[in-house]
């Protein structure tokens, strides 16, 4: 369904006043031209929590979103139907995918476009599909159950929606992609015997930025939310973020400071992760950072908190300051982009 249409470019208008003609019929000597006014910068809105957090609940009621079940069916058909609620042009990518145990995949990736006729673009994403089991879990007897993934999945979805909310009703400069990607997390885990590769993850991410490269999309950078709303959260600077689209980083994390949320976005070096991000950067070739709580760990491997693939990824364990604050950063980088 396609949204309103909004002009990309603000107009400059030059007034140019007449030559002055004197009471005797005689023309001025010169003609006087006024000083083109400066473009105008819209105000950036601010970011909705609670607004936010009801799409994560509405999200989390449809249960674990693991592909090939009716919760995951269902939530997809509810994601594209919030852009079409809000008149947003949007796109689902219908595929199948077979993963790192040879599990046969029916997989949705939603997008919605901002000012799609805009020629500039940039990206926001997120995975939006659930763990099919809690291996991480504390508690052995929970580690086939599947995870909700409020955080890691609902709480990324749940920011871009509250974004998509806010730039229909005042659109930015630019054009903007919204992007939900599925079967992120269909990997191997602790007990898999056979050998890791990086594409048993990110599999909605590995077919959308093949068709991307084939279509000659191309956008200025793509940010990646993963996990944006954990109590406790920190973002450090994740290092293919930094390899791959350091000014992105620069500009998000120049943002967060400027913003007052130095201390949840420290400057300081994180880890090196695989996720969506990692195919954007590799398989498009467009520019993508990954906001990630990812922070090493004693043993030395990565750490993206404590309820990270176990049951307790919940409602009850999200942070509305926290995704409050992802929200307003993301919302000013997005408004202060220009054409």
């Amino acid at each position: 369904m396609s949204g309103k249409p909004v002009l990309c470019k603000l107009s400059i208008v030059l007034l140019a006043v007449s030559a002055l003609t004197s009471c005797n019929g005689r023309r001025a000597a010169s003609a006087r031209i006024a000083p083109a006014p400066a473009p105008l910068v819209a105000a950036v809105p601010k970011f909705n929590a609670d607004s936010a957090m009801s799409y994560l609940a509405a999200q989390c009621a449809f249960g674990p979103r693991v592909p090939n079940t009716r919760a995951h069916a269902d939530c997809a058909a509810w994601l594209a139907a919030q852009f079409d609620r809000m008149g947003i042009r949007n796109l689902t990518q219908g595929f199948e995918t077979v993963t790192f145990d040879n599990t046969k995949l029916q997989c949705y990736n939603i997008i919605g476009s901002i000012n799609p006729d805009c020629e500039k673009r940039i990206i926001v994403c997120s995975h939006w599909d659930s763990r099919p089991w809690a291996d991480q879990d504390p508690d052995p007897a929970n580690r086939n159950v599947p995870v909700m993934a409020a955080n890691d999945g609902a709480s990324g979805v749940s920011v871009i929606l509250e974004l998509a909310r806010l730039m229909q009703q005042q659109p930015p400069q630019i054009g903007v992609d919204l992007i939900f990607l599925d079967a992120e997390d269909w990997g191997p885990g602790d007990n898999y015997k056979g050998r890791h590769k990086e594409e048993y993850w990110g599999l909605g991410t590995q077919y959308w930025a093949n068709r991307a490269r084939k279509d000659n999309y191309n956008a200025r950078y793509a940010i990646l939310l993963d996990m944006v709303g954990g109590k406790g959260a920190r973002f450090p600077q994740e290092q293919y973020s930094v390899h791959y689209a350091k000014n992105t980083v620069d500009k998000v994390w120049s943002t967060a400071q400027r913003l007052g949320y130095g201390s949840l976005f420290p400057t300081v070096q994180g880890m090196y992760v695989t996720d969506d991000h990692t195919f954007i950067n590799r398989i498009a070739g467009i520019p993508a950072i990954d906001i990630v709580p990812c922070v090493p760990a004693q043993d030395g491997e990565a750490s993206f908190g404590p309820t990270w693939h176990t049951v307790s990824d919940d409602f009850e364990h999200i942070d509305p300051k926290v995704i409050e604050a992802v929200g307003n950063i993301l919302a000013d980088v997005i408004y202060n982009e220009r054409p």
